[in-house]
């Protein structure tokens, strides 16, 4: 956070800080009244808002009245510091408030006034998961103050879908708000082209009966680091019918997943491992030309097997099943390199995809057709009013600000933290590190204290996992497949003794709570196997422990062999990975992998940037040839 940001950040929270006086007295005040009069109560505000008075002066009543009712229904107060939270988040803040502190009860604060208008207030979750679970836990409060709550999720009807955005609250996820957008624009059009007079699927005001969203109001992003920053480097994309049949090129990706074998680096071709691209040299172009060929494939241009090959090559070098995908029910699933999910419904373009159902001999689907397209940037900055919550945002202050302009807040814990760092270390290759982390596990383990194990894909979960098995130690491992039960296995994750090995974020938005004998043993110690691609991740991952004040401590572990290096540095990673293998000794200095790690982030902001100015460039051309910006591609 600039300093520009932590003054103006204390300066407002000085000001803010006599409103949260005022809001406990507004709440003792409604604590007189009964269930019935609270709900009253809260009609007037909505009179009052509907009214046309402002927000701002509805803000302490409405604070109030969300305090008391959340007491009576949930059985839960809101800290002062969560009062200040949601007067940031009501002044379209991002309020940065440390894991652990409340950030699901905070949400119901700005919520409910935004609500009070009855133009809709969303809550945009991680996932649906998360969703479903804090709309449900949350419901009793909101309905105490008669507003309706809705839920989107993938597995909601139109109907249902309808119903929910038409709800005073509705809680769903960045994907699914994007994508009834975008089929929303589908329909107005195809509704437009029809005749008006006479034809189903066209209500009186000319829009077509199966939109199921309104305008755009009020929307509070949950994890807003997540969603606004690391999802925000692709763009939601509809994708157009696809018949059920197999590929016609079905032969020609089964021949280059095929001759994969026969390419050798460097010889055939070279490698931008930052980039995860490979390009064939001169040799590689001439075996390509000498390979066999079925038959079928006679006809191919050669630029085309070129292209093939290429595709094939980089799937064999840099994809991995447990890592970037995995195979079920003898289908190509992503694996979201953010939180470590299942990415449902998701394609690779390009015939990556393709490439990879290929290299494993299951059905290959066809490329993906784009029929219409929004960014996470375009989405969000289509609300007249934004805001955001995060315990991670940390540098990425500025980027915030300067695409959505949101200034991050920083909101002070409700007890002073209690997490101890303990030194980085740094093993010579993969296995040295994985055995060094399994017996520092066993090391915790007999002391009593839970244990948390942070992997970046599921592949090292399970690689952990056995030789944590080998030592007889039990332990739980999330891969992030199924949300529901993993939110269970978190929440057990305190236990006095409880291992947990989990990928990337599983679990995230559950809090960890500590037994009384894991408490007195020390709480959570929390190790971090290897740096991701944003140090929010890893400050998420941190951020288990040491919550409300609990005792709890983390520990870094690397190797030269970690990926954040290569990514980072490229060959000169690679470099140090063939001395590993010939046995020569590298040292350097721990802070090599943080520079990786900032090298890498710096990439991806580029990117981001990249991606926000090409998708304004091609809307604004579509828009200058009278075309729908999000429906209608131009591709320059």
């Amino acid at each position: 956070m600039s300093l520009l940001q932590r003054m103006w950040s204390q300066q407002r929270l000085r000001n803010w800080r006599r409103w949260v006086t005022a809001v406990q007295t507004q709440d003792a005040q409604y604590g007189e009244m009964n269930d019935t009069q609270l709900h009253k109560a809260s009609l007037a505000l909505r009179y009052r808002a509907l009214s046309g008075e402002p927000a701002q002066k509805l803000l302490v009543p409405a604070f109030g009245m969300v305090r008391q009712a959340a007491r009576r229904t949930l059985g839960m107060s809101h800290y002062p510091v969560q009062i200040l939270g949601g007067i940031a988040l009501h002044h379209g803040a991002i309020a940065v408030m440390q894991t652990g502190e409340g950030k699901t009860l905070t949400a119901t604060l700005p919520l409910y006034l935004a609500a009070l208008s009855q133009q809709g207030a969303h809550l945009i979750t991680a996932n649906d998961y998360l969703a479903q679970r804090d709309a449900e836990l949350l419901r009793p409060l909101y309905e105490l103050l008669g507003m309706r709550v809705g839920v989107v999720t993938a597995e909601s009807t139109p109907e249902q879908r309808r119903q929910a955005y038409a709800a005073d609250i509705t809680y769903s996820t960045a994907k699914e708000v994007g994508f009834d957008f975008l089929r929303d624009r589908i329909a107005i059009r195809q509704a437009h082209e029809l005749p008006t007079l006479g034809v189903s699927g066209v209500n009186d005001s000319g829009k077509a009966s199966s939109v199921v969203q309104r305008e755009f109001h009020f929307a509070l992003i949950d994890e807003a680091d997540s969603i606004l920053i690391d999802e925000a480097r692709t763009p939601l994309i509809v994708s157009s019918p696809l018949p059920d049949s197999e590929n016609p090129r079905a032969a020609l990706y089964r021949w280059a997943a095929a001759a994969t074998k026969e390419f050798q680096v460097e010889s055939d071709f070279t490698r931008e491992v930052q980039h995860r691209r490979i390009h064939l040299t001169a040799d590689g172009r001439r075996k390509t030309r000498q390979l066999p060929r079925p038959n079928e494939l006679a006809a191919v241009p050669l630029l085309e097997l070129y292209q093939f090959i290429e595709q094939a090559v980089t799937v064999e070098q840099y994809f991995q099943d447990g890592r970037q995908y995995l195979i079920k029910d003898h289908e190509v699933q992503i694996v979201d390199e953010f939180t470590g999910r299942v990415a449902d419904g998701r394609k690779w373009r390009a015939g990556l995809h393709q490439a990879i159902e290929a290299r494993h001999q299951v059905k290959i689907t066809h490329e993906t057709g784009e029929a219409a397209r929004v960014t996470i940037q375009d989405l969000f900055l289509r609300y007249p009013s934004l805001a955001g919550m995060t315990g991670t945002v940390a540098a990425s202050g500025p980027e915030l600000y300067s695409i959505y302009k949101l200034w991050a807040v920083e909101i002070p814990t409700n007890r002073p933290p209690k997490r101890v760092k303990m030194p980085d270390r740094v093993c010579q290759s993969a296995d040295q590190k994985w055995d060094a982390i399994a017996e520092e596990v066993e090391r915790i383990h007999r002391s009593g204290r839970p244990v948390l194990v942070g992997t970046r894909s599921i592949e090292l979960s399970r690689r952990l996992s056995d030789r944590l098995r080998a030592r007889q130690i039990p332990h739980q491992v999330l891969n992030a497949t199924h949300a529901a039960a993993e939110a269970e296995i978190v929440a057990q994750a305190g236990q006095l003794g409880a291992v947990t090995v989990a990928t990337n974020m599983a679990g995230r938005g559950t809090d960890i709570k500590l037994s009384l004998e894991a408490f007195d043993a020390g709480g959570l110690h929390v190790i971090c196997s290897e740096l991701h691609e944003s140090a929010r991740i890893d400050r998420q991952l941190i951020g288990r422990c040491g919550r409300q004040g609990d005792p709890g401590s983390y520990q870094h572990f690397h190797c030269w062999e970690d990926d954040i290096l290569v990514a980072g540095f490229g060959k000169r990673a690679e470099g140090w990975r063939a001395a590993i293998r010939r046995g020569a000794l590298v040292r350097g200095d721990v802070n090599v992998f943080r520079r990786a790690q900032r090298k890498v982030e710096r990439r991806h902001f580029k990117a981001r940037r990249q991606l926000l100015f090409h998708e304004g460039h091609r809307q604004q051309l579509q828009r200058e040839m009278g075309q729908d910006p999000y429906l209608d591609t131009i591709e320059f």
